[in-house]
């Protein structure tokens, strides 16, 4: 079930807001459910890049949190720059968490 969510914006960019809406011919509500999903997004790909970079977590599991495949995820981990050492050790160890 949806809830509402309040946030105080200041007046000027709540006027932005209401012109990007009025161009792309959606409501305010639509345009800022739309910037929050995005943001949720990137937001979540970029903690599991920091945490696959560090180390804790495999690519395997840094995919799984974003709902990406391992591909989409690699393709994301060369975008941010970040090495892949993705060798047998790690996948042996993520084929062993699918069971």
């Amino acid at each position: 079930m949806a809830k509402t969510v309040t946030t105080r914006i200041d007046d000027e960019y709540v006027k932005k807001i209401d012109e990007l809406a009025a161009r792309k011919g959606v409501d305010r509500s639509a345009l800022l459910r739309s910037f929050l999903l995005y943001a949720l997004k990137e937001h979540a790909l970029r903690d599991a890049l920091e945490d696959y970079k560090a180390g804790g977590i495999t690519l395997w599991q840094a995919a799984q949190r974003c709902d990406l495949s391992l591909w989409e995820i690699i393709q994301e981990a060369k975008r941010a720059h970040i090495h892949i050492s993705y060798d047998l050790k790690e996948f042996e160890k993520d084929l062993r968490a699918l069971t």
